[in-house]
């Protein structure tokens, strides 16, 4: 009720024990534009719809590289993604110096999830208003990890997040079986389908697609604005995505998906040797 009175900083407490710094930051994520990733034994694929423009140049790209085996796909504030993107940048080349050696991803994502969870618990910053897909390969295979701005870090074998991302989720979920012995080209057209189910019955005739890939000998590698287009050929090749969203017609809306926000507890990251948590689409 008087909400202004307790969102002034991520200190502050609601007498219902919530964030609305935090839940603001998570509404932020939920506004962006929807963005996919989803891995096979031997890549990463990273899949954004980026807003429609008639001007190419003028697109903005979802999908950074941030070293040679590894790269994020955001959803929401751009201006945050492109700070934290620098920062990563940074630890990447420092840990190369002083290793000679790739950062190993999972170490990488906690890195991450500690930048972002230092600003859900100081008064001087607000939380980051950005989600990330992290796709990487190192010599545990490929990766994909969704981290938010409550810090939350989880690993996934599929994920979608941003605007209408459950319809997405839900054709990950159905053809997850599938991923596993795909190719990288089946990958992203596995990436453009769950898109383009969460657009619905909107026009979907000039979608603007950015992919990426990484994967067994092969660096991360953001896809060619003619590469896009041929694999969104493809995609619509496959038909229209066959299924019907059944949380959409419940009205079950985005808030639900992502559980609880706002809570403040430590960031938590399931470890690579435990299967079940790595075997969903979602929370």
């Amino acid at each position: 009720m008087f909400r202004n009175q307790y969102d002034s900083d991520t200190t502050v407490w609601s007498p219902q024990g919530r964030l609305f710094q935090v839940e603001y930051a998570m509404e932020a994520v939920k506004q962006g534009t929807v963005t996919v990733g989803l891995k096979s034994k031997d890549y990463a694929v990273l899949v954004a719809l980026c807003r429609a423009s008639s001007d190419v140049d003028s697109i903005q790209r979802k999908i950074m590289s941030v070293d040679a085996h590894l790269g994020i796909a955001i959803s929401g504030l751009t201006a945050d993604a492109r700070q934290l993107c620098h920062y990563l940048r940074s630890e990447c080349m420092a840990y190369r110096h002083s290793y000679d050696t790739e950062y190993p991803v999972r170490r990488f994502v906690e890195s991450l999830g500690n930048k972002m969870q230092a600003t859900t618990q100081s008064y001087n910053r607000r939380p980051y208003g950005v989600g990330m897909l992290v796709a990487g390969y190192d010599v545990k295979g490929a990766h994909i990890y969704q981290v938010m701005p409550s810090a939350t870090v989880l690993n996934c074998k599929s994920m979608a997040i941003g605007a209408r991302s459950q319809s997405a989720r839900t054709y990950l979920e159905r053809n997850l079986g599938n991923f596993e012995n795909c190719d990288m080209d089946e990958l992203i057209c596995h990436g453009i389908q769950a898109i383009r189910g969460s657009l619905g019955t909107e026009d979907q005739q000039d979608l603007t697609i950015n992919a990426a890939v990484v994967g067994k000998d092969r660096p991360f590698k953001v896809l060619t604005d003619s590469d896009n287009q041929r694999c969104l050929m493809q995609a619509k090749g496959m038909g229209q995505p066959s299924f019907i969203d059944a949380f959409s017609e419940k009205g079950m809306s985005d808030d639900d998906e992502q559980g609880p926000s706002g809570s403040g507890v430590p960031r938590d990251i399931e470890s690579d040797d435990i299967g079940p948590s790595e075997s969903t689409t979602g929370p």
